[in-house]
């Protein structure tokens, strides 16, 4: 394969590689140089050399990484010489800081999503088409029977069954992940009420960081109190993982439920024991990937992260070229 139609990215073992910039995106092993597109955990890992991300993103990275870490924050569209090749980090609309990699050598472009989403969403910067030769995509929510809701009507039935629990007086504890889908509810509530929520301890301490980055939400208190009695009524953001523990004890009496775009399948809320599902994605849906793919314009799409099988047999339908890359990447929904 000559030079010039070599991929720019390639599936390793230690994740997406670019060979002329001798560089990694979201590596799962330490490396040299990363390029990382968004905070999450399974995406963000400690132990490489140097860390390239969007400055959104640099004070999530620090808590992550710690002071020591080399890590360089860029603009969103400044370019950055990497090796052979030129990069710049585009909005993904994931979460906040989160970033597609944009990659230009020999005169063609790549473009790597990572997470992203093209819902409208008050605590990041809404997700930018770039047209680009290959689209590298993920494919989490990847089946036609993931279609979102408008999320303001499910914060509003969400507002409908906390004030339900509250004449009940029994508390509505509402599990989000505590990185990016806490505040976005948090800031989505803005809009329905201005009463203080109940967060549990690693949700409060980003929270402080989306505040500081402008993003207006509801008040917050810390779910420090052991008195049932304080959280009768309240609503409380808890990360899935307080699930089932003795840190649930201190509410007494309450209702549950879960944000998720695998809500979608009222089968995952039965077996997750949820009483409620709320279905909000910071994840393309079917028709958001699909709408995504034409406005590239891309001549090529290549799919990892979640279900690419179903994508990938329409897309060879309507002719599309496209391959589906083994990663060992997990999702936040």
């Amino acid at each position: 394969m000559s030079s010039d139609s070599a991929p720019l990215v390639v599936a390793s073992g230690r994740g997406l590689y670019c060979p002329p910039g001798d560089f990694y995106i979201d590596p799962q092993r330490p490396v040299q140089t990363a390029v990382i597109t968004h905070a999450h955990g399974d995406h963000l890992r400690d132990g490489s050399a140097r860390y390239i991300l969007a400055r959104p993103g640099l004070r999530i990275a620090r808590m992550r990484l710690g002071r020591r870490a080399d890590v360089t924050a860029v603009e969103y569209g400044a370019p950055v010489r990497i090796g052979e090749t030129t990069v710049s980090l585009h909005p993904a609309g994931h979460i906040l800081g989160s970033a597609q990699v944009r990659i230009e050598h020999g005169g063609r472009v790549w473009v790597v999503s990572g997470d992203y989403k093209r819902q409208p969403d008050p605590t990041c910067a809404p997700f930018t088409p770039l047209e680009c030769d290959v689209f590298v995509s993920e494919a989490t929510f990847a089946l036609p029977v993931y279609r979102w809701p408008e999320t303001a009507e499910v914060i509003e039935d969400i507002v409908r069954w906390w004030r339900f629990n509250r004449e009940r007086r029994v508390a509505s504890v509402l599990f989000c992940y505590a990185l990016g889908k806490a505040q976005r509810v948090l800031a989505e509530l803005a809009s329905f009420t201005s009463e203080p929520v109940h967060v549990h301890d690693t949700v409060e301490a980003l929270v402080q960081v989306y505040r500081e980055a402008g993003v207006t939400m509801v008040p917050t208190l810390r779910a420090q109190s052991t008195r049932t009695a304080d959280y009768a009524g309240a609503l409380v953001v808890a990360p899935p993982s307080t699930a089932g523990t003795r840190w649930m004890q201190r509410f007494g009496r309450y209702s549950s439920g879960f944000c998720s775009g695998w809500m979608r399948l009222r089968g995952s809320r039965r077996r997750q024991s949820f009483d409620r599902g709320f279905v909000i994605s910071d994840h393309a849906d079917w028709h958001a990937l699909l709408r995504t793919f034409r406005e590239t314009g891309a001549r090529r799409i290549l799919l990892h992260h979640g279900h690419t099988d179903t994508l990938t047999r329409l897309l060879r339908e309507r002719g599309v070229d496209v391959d589906a890359l083994e990663t060992a990447h997990g999702a936040l929904p």
